[in-house]
This record gives C-alpha cells, sequence and structure tokens, in this order.
C-alpha cells in the first residue's frame, strides 16, 4: 500500500471515559454517500475499503523516542488507522511534506510512485493520473507484513522494455559509425575535454544509450529531451562503470548525467534488504539534497521497488530513520547526518555500488573533507565514484586521487564562436511572411546550395512546414525531431549525410553535436530562445574550411535578445537589419547596460595604483 512518512507523535493523555473518535461504519456509509460523484472504481471497492479500515489500525509505527523513562502504560499506545479520505487529513506547517494531489500533509508514501499522499483517496486519484493501476488498488491492498509495514506490490502492468537486470550499456551503431575525426569535432566544438584511457565516445540524443523504455519515457516526461555536453560525454563513461571527475558550470545538466548511472546500477539487481542502498549521492548542502532527490524521483517515477531516501540535517530524524526501514535503492545525504545514522547503525554502505560526490569543490571548502573520508571507511572498495563539480581547483587532487581509481577526467569548457568562415545574414522578416520569404531563398539559384537546413523552434511546426516546402518547390524535403522515432532519425541523418535529402526541417535535435560537413545553408525561421544556441546552429554551415551561409530571420518576437545579437553579430561584420538598430527595445537595453557598467564603475577599490586618480575626480575645489 504506502508507507507513513512520519512517526505518529504520542498522544495527550485522555481523561477518564474518554474514547477516541473513530469513524463508525455507518458514519463511513454516510460519507460515502456524500462523496456518490467519486470515480465509480473507488465506489466499487467500498467493501473492502470497511475492512482495510479495520485492518489499518494493525500497521504499527516505532513511537517517537523519549529522553526520559517512562511507565509500561505509556508504551501501549494506540495507532490511528490510515485516512480514508483527504478532508480527513490536515494542511501541513512549513517544512512538512505536501500531498501530490491536493497538497495536504503528506503523511504516506505511495509505494508505486514515491510520492507523497495524505490519504486513501488521494493514492487512488494519484495512481490513475499516473495511469499505473486502477484507483481501487488503493483500497483493496492488504497488509501481509508481520513487523506492521506495507507490503511491497507487485506491478505486472508496468513494462520496462527492458529487463531491469538485462540492461547494460551498448554503444549505438550510429555513434559507433562516426570516424575518430567526426568525434574529435564534437568534443572541439562543444568544448569538451577528456583525459583518460579508453575513453567512451559522446552520445548525441539520450536515444543512443538503449535505456529501459519506462526510464525513458521518464527522462522525456522531465523535459530531459537533447543532452547537454556534460551529459553526452559522462552519461556513456558512467554507465560503462569507470570512475569520472567531471567539471562543467552550474546549470549545465551535471544532476541527470550522475543520476542516470546511478538508477542504472540500481535497476541492476534488487535490493539487499532493509537499510541497505546500492547508491549513494552526497552534497553539501540540504537544499541540494532536496534539488537531486526531486530529479531522481522523477526518473525512477512507476519503476517498481525504485525507492530513494533523503538524509539531511534541518529537517527531524524519526522520520528520516523510519524511511530506511523499508528497501531504499538510492540514498541522498548530507555527510554529518549520514554519519549520524550511520553510528546508530540504522543504515549500512557495504552494499554501495556506485558513490556521488556533487560540488566536491564546495566539500572542501566547508570542510567536509574528513566526513567524505569518514564516509567511505564504511562503503566497500569495489564500488564506482563520479565526482561532479563548477571547478576542480588544485586543492581537490588530493582528495580525488584517494576516491577514484583509474578515472576518466572530464571538462566542459566555454562554447566555440562561430566558425569565420560562416557568412552570418540577419533578414527583418515578420511572421506572416516568414514562409514566403524562406521560399525566395529556396528559389534562389545563388543562395539555395543543397542540403538545406532549416530551424524551427517547435516539433508541429517542423511537419507543418515540410509539407509546405515540399508542396510549393517540389524539392525533396524532411522533418526531423525527437517525435520521430531512433530507427527513422538515424535514416534521416545518414541521408543528410549522403546528399539523399535537399531540404531538412528541424529542430534543436540537429542544432549541437553532429559535423553536417555537406552543409553549406542554414535558415534560422525561428530565431533561437538563447545566443549559445544560436551559435550551435549557425556553426552547422562552413565545415572543413568550406565558406558557409546562414540566415536568420527576426523581429519584435525576439526582442530579448535584441542586445546580445548586436553584441555579438556587429564584430563579425555582417549587416544587421535597420528596424534592429532603430528598435526602441535595443535602446532601453543599451541604457540598462550602460547604467550597470558605470554602477560597476563606481564601485572600483581603492588601491595606491588609482589613489591619486581617485582623489582628482573628487576634488570639488576650484581651480
Amino acid at each position: 500500500m504506502f508507507m507513513p512518512r512520519a512517526l505518529k507523535v504520542k498522544r495527550p493523555v485522555q481523561e477518564p471515559g474518554h474514547c477516541l473518535n473513530k469513524k463508525s461504519k455507518t458514519d463511513q456509509e454516510d460519507c460515502d454517500q456524500r462523496n456518490l460523484q467519486a470515480s465509480t472504481q473507488k465506489d466499487e471497492a467500498w467493501e473492502d475499503l470497511k475492512t482495510q479500515t479495520d485492518k489499518s489500525e494493525h500497521l504499527t509505527e516505532a513511537p517517537k523516542c523519549e529522553s526520559g523513562a517512562q511507565s509500561s502504560s505509556d508504551d501501549a499506545e494506540e495507532e490511528e488507522p490510515v485516512k480514508s479520505f483527504k478532508k480527513s487529513q490536515r494542511w501541513p506547517v512549513p517544512g512538512e511534506p505536501v500531498c501530490v494531489m491536493c497538497g495536504r500533509y503528506g503523511e504516506y508514501i505511495c509505494d508505486a510512485t514515491d510520492n507523497d499522499v495524505c490519504s486513501l483517496e488521494c493514492k487512488a486519484n494519484h495512481l490513475l493520473q499516473m495511469g499505473i493501476r486502477a484507483g481501487d488498488y488503493a483500497f483493496n491492498v492488504k497488509d501481509k507484513n508481520t513487523d506492521g509495514r506495507t507490503s511491497q506490490p507487485h506491478h505486472p502492468a508496468v513494462n520496462l522494455g527492458t529487463s531491469e537486470a538485462g540492461y547494460s550499456y551498448r554503444e549505438d551503431p550510429f555513434i559507433s559509425g562516426l570516424t575518430d575525426e567526426q568525434v574529435e569535432r564534437i568534443r572541439l566544438e562543444l568544448g569538451i575535454k577528456t583525459e583518460g584511457k579508453d575513453v567512451r565516445r559522446p552520445i548525441v540524443e539520450f536515444e543512443h544509450c538503449g535505456f529501459p523504455s519506462l526510464l525513458s519515457g521518464n527522462l522525456k516526461k522531465a523535459g530531459y529531451e537533447a543532452p547537454t555536453p556534460v551529459q553526452m560525454q559522462m552519461v556513456p563513461v558512467g554507465l560503462t562503470g569507470r570512475d569520472v571527475i567531471a567539471s562543467a558550470d552550474t546549470g549545465s545538466g551535471k544532476t541527470i548525467a550522475f543520476l542516470l548511472p546511478v538508477v542504472v546500477r540500481a535497476l541492476e539487481e534488487a535490493a539487499h534488504g532493509i537499510g541497505s542502498p546500492l547508491g549513494l549521492i552526497l552534497t553539501p548542502t540540504r537544499e541540494l539534497a532536496i534539488q537531486i532527490e526531486r530529479q531522481a524521483k522523477e526518473l525512477v517515477m512507476g519503476i517498481p521497488n525504485m525507492r530513494t531516501a533523503l538524509l539531511v540535517g534541518g529537517m527531524p530524524l524519526p522520520p528520516q530513520l523510519h524511511r530506511l526501514k523499508s528497501s531504499i535503492k538510492i540514498v541522498i545525504a548530507t555527510p554529518g547526518r549520514l554519519i549520524e545514522i550511520l553510528k546508530q547503525k540504522a543504515l549500512k554502505l557495504d552494499k554501495v555500488k556506485i558513490l556521488v560526490v556533487d560540488e566536491v569543490d564546495t566539500m572542501l571548502k566547508m570542510g567536509f573533507q574528513q566526513q567524505v573520508l569518514e564516509v567511505l571507511e564504511h562503503v566497500t572498495k569495489e564500488h564506482q565514484t563520479l565526482l561532479a563539480s563548477a571547478t576542480i581547483p588544485a586543492g581537490t587532487e588530493e582528495l580525488a586521487a584517494r576516491l577514484v581509481h583509474d578515472p576518466v577526467r572530464i571538462a566542459i569548457g566555454e562554447k566555440n564562436q562561430p566558425c569565420a568562415n560562416v557568412r552570418q545574414i540577419l533578414l527583418w522578416v515578420e511572421e506572416p511572411s516568414k514562409k514566403k520569404k524562406l521560399f525566395e531563398i529556396l528559389n534562389d539559384n545563388k543562395l539555395f546550395l543543397p542540403p538545406v537546413v532549416v530551424f524551427v523552434d517547435c516539433k508541429l511546426g517542423a511537419d507543418l512546414l515540410c509539407e509546405a516546402v515540399a508542396k510549393v518547390t517540389g524539392l525533396t524535403t524532411v522533418a526531423i525531431h525527437s517525435d520521430k522515432n531512433q530507427r527513422e532519425r538515424n535514416r534521416i541523418l545518414k541521408g543528410l549525410l549522403d546528399g539523399d535529402f535537399e531540404v531538412v526541417i528541424s529542430t534543436g535535435v540537429l542544432g549541437r553535436g553532429l559535423d553536417l560537413v555537406n552543409v553549406r545553408l542554414v535558415v534560422n525561421f525561428d530565431m533561437p530562445n538563447t545566443m549559445d544556441e544560436y551559435v550551435h546552429q549557425v556553426g552547422r554551415a562552413g565545415r572543413l574550411g568550406h565558406r558557409g551561409t546562414a540566415i536568420t530571420f527576426l523581429n519584435n518576437n525576439n526582442k530579448r535578445l535584441f542586445l546580445e545579437v548586436v553584441n555579438r553579430v556587429k564584430p563579425t561584420g555582417s549587416i544587421l537589419p535597420p528596424q534592429l538598430l532603430n528598435s526602441p527595445y535595443l535602446f532601453e537595453q543599451q541604457k540598462r547596460e550602460s547604467q550597470k557598467n558605470k554602477m560597476q564603475h563606481d564601485d572600483t577599490l581603492v588601491t595606491k595604483n588609482n589613489l591619486l586618480d581617485i582623489i582628482k575626480k573628487h576634488d570639488r575645489r576650484k581651480k
């Protein structure tokens, strides 16, 4: 069914003759009449619910420990039944878990999804929403465990596509088919630097990893459609079991880069009993740990028997200890709280297969080095280690050398600017005129050099524009985006490299990573959302020293990027449209930028080299 979120607090002493306010069966039947508009699945399960309500009294929970001595009468505490309806649950106080369905106190944890719920009613609604089981399952689960915890459910409706124990990373044929020169160009363009022996080739799409279908679906649901540079290189290396030291800026996607190998290692085998995780992630702060656990839950949503535990300071200890009494596969913790729990022998790390230390440089700055080494004493030597940080300073090398064995070092540097061989043309085109302007370019004998790559901002737009181009121009046109299956995408990519298509309409999936050596013309039908993406898309043209052209359509819908466009493109000698240069939005952005620079200039530190200049500047005496 589900596990209680927190330990029950001992009830206050009741007056003689006072009895607990429990729902009678008559009250429950009246409540059933008031909820006739609920789903039919819950109504059909009502008889089982009455039985479950009686049985739920036997769900035992460890009482909260008291420091003083207690009498034998205090030990005999009554346990509340699992709440059937959300209206019976209170609202949470700040810092408490929240029900994913109604926002009330998330007292319980759904065993199927590992999310917080407040009652059987919200669990049923949650399971229906996730499409994992019928809602009546939440009301029908029977407790068979002798220790008072709910039994682990079977999940016949869940299909992982690839068996959990059978998954292993195999290099995709498309990646294997790339030449060493092409792989090096991908790394060079994305600023990926690697050191080590037998470093795996970077992936271009998550599908190249061949993840189980449910894990792959969770990735897409969470919005991870295309890998970032650090993910492209770190994921395949991590999946092969190598130790990794990765350096990439904050916000570059490091979390998913190390979470995917952790989840896959946890899928390889069943949990080794209570309090024996397979994966351990150490972070310096509670906030970062909470963020990582949230992302981990997104990846394991609906996968059977994949539980996470959050062990951090600043939060009550008893609920965390109670969480460890179930079969946990992944622990996310801060070192201090983890050591505290290890001393209580509530957790064993001798089965850990993969260890992650996030923000290694911060760990050292905050004095966690000794704590990290103390945690490692509890971990078997036969484990994989992943270290991630924004920077790896020289002082970190000593710790890194003690944590890893024969590691692969990955550093993500600054992305390259567009190739000097690419001629950039910016055209001011209003939205209704974009198609007409594109057709003019494709019919221009001087500009049109097939194959042409046209970038758009959405998948539906790619399909519709593909149909329009093929119908109006008669050119061999194809669309590629993330909704296409992997075999179809590989076919299109091979056809593009072989020159089988004259026009390819693409979303951002072709914007990075691949070396399209035969592309001479790129058209940004929709201006990218960031200048970094603009740089990547423009860089598709003019490879191997050949001159190429990149044409970008611009209008007021892109006003947020006007200043960046001018600052990035103008120095290349490209002619900018007068509508852009005379835009009031550009003037306003330039004004704010000037004021910001002035404030920074006024805050100049006083040194002996500029002291006299500052005195002269502020001398108001008349000369």
